[in-house]
């Protein structure tokens, strides 16, 4: 918002500079974002008075004038076609200096000398965006004769600063210069002088000229308040409407436009003239639109309404879109006669969700979003019919319309004075309390024991009493609260059980050259068919999101192989010769389908490699990690009935009678629909059961005081027979004396029959208690040969 300081004057008293000003509002809350000089720099440019214009014997665009500079008359050659014998302009004399560093010298245009340069508003440092479209291209014309030679500064106040803040959504009362006043008043502890709004002379009655307004949908208009002016004059407004309006960043229409735009930049509520005549029937609907519906706006664009837009309507059509903007066919233009003054407050939840559903948004729109006090209403219409009246643009009709089907009333919250300072952290005595939010219009009412605050309705963010808390502290100034330590007792608290299992995880997996890795949990369902799973998987029942990204991402994942294959395909397309990652995420299970509540989330573990790795690479990487987390003694067992990994090169990993997971090297039809080319290799691990069985805490035994004795043991068997179930009959019968078991060969060839192998262990016997002889591990070695020959129809290799 731009807030011209000398605007501002009018309101409250001000005896600091701007500078000092900005500093003091930032400190009470309103952050400046700039402060502009209005002079730009300007030097030597006068009123002139044109006298005489003759053309130039050189050129056909250009003209001689003879201009009065109140000194002398000077010839002055232009370009310019809209200016006339008589008109008052601005004239920059040489030596002049204009924004920019701009410096005018004498000169000659085509062999006539020209001693200065009549000026446009943008030369003078005024932003095209809000010079009137009128003189956008040529000379400013002044309004009306000024003292000729009287310096343009003074002429069009070019002096003082306008400062730029940022307002903060809760504080729409302040997106007005009155809103800004009262801040500055508060904050300078200086009175605030409201305008005198008075109309001296109304005529006639105006129910003879709008025979009502009728509030249909009253949930979002909450006030509409109406009034008529007749014998309406349209022409350009009075100069210091205009700069007024320019310094604040709005561009100049007609008188009547000019003023509504006024009145929002000083009270902050939008108001909208309507040419009565057009409208049907005299009457005004404030309703929602009907299906269909069409409105021509101002911006002369055709826009189709939604049922839920509010609009204002007259007998047959909308005319307006509510808090928006107006319709084209009701504007006011140069023959209006009767105008409509609309001052009304409407639902901010519906005009926000308009004005986004046309992509619409203007400076109407952008304050009755944020909440408007309905009680401006009045004090807005009146106050533009005073200066409708005062500029001689038209007669004001006697009477109003006020529909006003939900008032906004003062409310009333009790504020307790310790409290004040023990949220704060100061001491404020009771007295300067009550001055603050007396000073900030709240009225305050002393009670026994506590402060009885009615809140004025333009103050729509304060509800609680913390909330007057915080304008006592910001009028204080949070800068004068002296800086405290933070006093208490801090209880320091133990790390959750999984999270340390989880960082001791990612160690080890770190320490063995694996890389962490996250991927989004969210999938495309074709995720599923890439990893060949199975049409009845239970993994194919997932969570299906409202509102995807995009099909990509549409459901949650059941599984991280899809995400870890993606990975590993982009790695090795982008020319990675090697890749080892992990990643410990959550998975979704819904619970039932179609889904009732929340999905169930487990904590899962995905491996995934390719490179220099192979199937027994893996398998080692998770026995040592289980290894690491106290999980001994687990088992494989094949598995064959997954399509998403190669047969025979799949097994489950077994703790305690529970599938912890599965390793395994993708299937190659699945490395096809990845474009990999090399074998992968991937484990999946349910990670919280990993955590249940964990048991962290390592037992240290001495060093064996006693010698091993170490015996081989090789058989033939089927070759479908697992190396873990001979290892499982080898542990049974081992009578507590073996330390070790260690697979040590597999061998299928010539010498061994077709469908056999040959598998070769090496077991270490050991006690702890005494010596081991030699006939006490063959007795048990022998009981091992032969519960395996016996168990698996297996033969001793020789």
């Amino acid at each position: 918002m731009l807030l011209p300081v000398k605007w501002l004057k009018d309101y409250v008293d001000i005896n600091v500079d701007s500078k000092e000003l900005s500093d003091k509002l930032t400190l009470s809350g309103s952050h400046v974002e700039s402060i502009t000089n209005l002079n730009n720099g300007i030097q030597n440019v006068v009123v002139g008075h044109i006298l005489k214009i003759k053309e130039h014997p050189n050129a056909d665009k250009l003209c001689i004038t003879i201009v009065d500079v109140g000194e002398e008359e000077l010839q002055i050659v232009t370009g310019a076609n809209n200016i006339s014998e008589g008109d008052y302009v601005p004239v920059a004399l040489v030596g002049a200096r204009l924004p920019g560093g701009v410096k005018i010298k004498k000169g000659k245009l085509r062999g006539e000398e020209s001693f200065g340069m009549l000026c446009s508003l943008s030369e003078l440092g005024i932003s095209d965006s809000v010079v009137p479209k009128d003189m956008k291209d040529g000379i400013f014309i002044l309004d009306k004769g000024y003292p000729v030679g009287m310096d343009i500064k003074e002429v069009l106040g070019l002096h003082g600063e306008v400062i730029e803040f940022e307002i903060t959504p809760n504080r729409p009362d302040c997106l007005s210069i009155v809103g800004m006043a009262r801040e500055t008043s508060a904050t300078l502890n200086s009175k605030m002088k409201y305008p005198e709004i008075e109309i001296k002379n109304e005529e006639g009655n105006i129910n003879d000229l709008l025979r009502g307004v009728e509030v249909l949908d009253k949930d979002l208009c909450n006030r509409y308040y109406a009034r008529v002016i007749k014998n309406v004059k349209i022409e350009s407004s009075p100069l210091w409407l205009q700069t007024r309006l320019m310094e604040a960043g709005v561009r100049p229409i007609n008188n009547i436009v000019d003023i509504t735009n006024y009145v929002m930049l000083e009270f902050g509520e939008p108001l909208h003239a309507f040419d009565l005549d057009k409208i049907v029937d005299k009457k005004i609907y404030v309703r929602t639109a009907f299906e269909s519906e069409e409105i021509k706006t101002i911006d002369g664009v055709e826009r189709k309404l939604n049922p839920s837009d509010l609009v204002i309507a007259d007998g047959e059509k909308p005319v307006a879109i509510a808090g928006v903007m107006g319709g084209f066919d009701t504007e006011v233009t140069n023959d209006t006669n009767v105008i409509l003054l609309e001052a009304a407050n409407f639902n901010d939840k519906s005009v926000r969700l308009t004005s986004k559903a046309h992509n619409l948004r203007t400076e109407a729109s952008a304050r009755f979003e944020k909440g408007i006090d309905s009680n401006l209403c009045e004090t807005a219409c009146n106050r533009a019919c005073q200066l409708i009246e005062e500029i001689g643009a038209g007669i004001v009709v006697g009477g109003i319309i006020d529909n006003y089907p939900n008032k906004r009333e003062i409310s009333t919250i009790s504020l307790r004075p310790e409290r004040v300072n023990k949220l704060l952290g100061v001491e404020i005595d009771k007295k300067n309390i009550i001055d603050i939010l007396n000073g900030l219009e709240f009225n305050v009412l002393e009670k026994d024991d506590y402060l009885e605050v009615k809140v004025p309705t333009f103050r729509m963010d304060v509800e609680r009493e913390v909330d007057l808390i915080e304008e006592v502290g910001r009028i204080y100034g949070f800068h004068n609260i002296p800086n405290k330590p933070l006093m208490g007792v801090l209880t320091r608290a133990e790390r959750p059980y999984n999270v340390i299992i989880e960082d001791k995880a990612i160690r080890v997996l770190q320490g063995l050259g694996l890389n962490e890795v996250m991927t989004y949990s969210f999938i495309s369902p074709k995720a599923y068919d890439k990893i060949k799973l199975v049409q009845n998987s239970s993994k194919r029942e997932c969570v299906k999101l409202m509102n995807p990204l995009g099909e990509d991402y549409s459901v949650m994942r059941t599984t991280i192989i899809p995400n870890i294959m993606d990975l590993l395909s982009r790695n090795f397309n982008y020319g990675v010769k090697e890749a080892l990652t992990y990643e410990i995420g959550n998975i979704f299970i819904p619970r039932e389908i179609p889904l009732e509540s929340l999905p169930l989330e487990r904590r899962t573990l995905t491996i995934g490699m390719y490179g220099n790795v192979d199937y027994f690479y893996l398998k080692g990487v998770i026995e040592v990690l289980l290894d690491r987390l106290g999980i001994s003694g687990f088992r494989y067992s094949r598995e064959e009935n997954l399509s998403t990994f190669h047969p025979g090169r799949t097994a489950n990993i077994v703790y305690n009678n529970k599938v912890l997971g599965i390793i395994g090297e993708v299937h190659p039809d699945v490395l096809d629909n990845y474009d990999i080319e090399v074998p992968v290799y991937i484990g999946e691990l349910d990670f919280e059961t990993i955590i249940e069985e964990a048991n962290p805490n390592k037992k240290y035994k001495p060093l064996p005081k006693y010698p091993s004795i170490t015996r081989d043991l090789a058989v033939v068997l089927d070759r479908e027979i697992p190396v873990t179930d001979i290892e499982d009959v080898v542990w049974k019968y081992g009578e507590g004396i073996i330390e070790k078991v260690e697979l040590f060969d597999v061998y299928e060839g010539e010498q061994i029959p077709k469908d056999k192998k040959s598998v070769a262990f090496s077991i270490i016997y050991r006690s702890y208690e005494k010596t081991l002889r030699d006939e006490d591990v063959s007795k048990v070695h022998e009981k091992i040969v032969e519960e395996v020959e016996k168990t698996f129809k297996a033969n001793l290799r020789s």
